[in-house]
């Protein structure tokens, strides 16, 4: 299978809104998305304005997966993968087109809300990939998770931040 990793656009909102509800793990169907404010259009809008930047994956013309970050705040938003599609490396490439998007935009330290759960597949995968945690809770309950370009990591090891 062939995959095509993109920029994300406006137009690619509504099957983003779809694809969050497929996920194996926290999946976040239209309606609970749409009582947290998050609908297609509003999402096409944060795409039109960069405030969400973000990249989607595409096997053929089937939306796969796709990842976004907060250009004012440096959160990692969202990394979604279709069950499918996970296990191909596709969820780190998203993910480190993210980072570098929102380095880009002067961030030295992400964040992100991840489960606490250990039997999560998040959970192990942003931690093998250098996140760490901050020791805070946020407002869904998932532990908040922080990484720091590598020198600002050396300088200070173990240190909590809040998000």
């Amino acid at each position: 299978m062939h995959f095509e990793i993109r920029r994300a656009l406006p137009e690619d909102a509504p099957a983003c809104v779809h694809l969050r509800g497929m996920t194996r793990e926290n999946a976040v169907s239209p309606g609970r998305l749409r009582d947290y404010g998050i609908t297609a259009a509003s999402w096409a809008e944060d795409i039109r304005s960069n405030t969400l930047p973000g990249y989607v994956c595409h096997a053929g013309k089937r939306l796969v997966g796709y990842a976004f970050g907060a250009r004012l705040s440096g959160e990692v938003v969202v990394l979604a993968l279709l069950p499918d599609a996970e296990a191909k490396g596709l969820g780190r490439r998203l993910l480190d087109l993210v980072i570098q998007e929102l380095r880009a935009a002067g961030h030295v330290r992400l964040f992100l809300g991840c489960s606490a759960d250990p039997s999560s597949r998040s959970h192990g995968f942003y931690r093998h990939l250098g996140w760490r945690s901050t020791g805070a809770i946020d407002h869904a309950g998932d532990e908040v998770l922080e990484l720091l370009r590598p020198a600002d990591a050396a300088q200070h090891p173990g240190e909590a931040r809040p998000p």
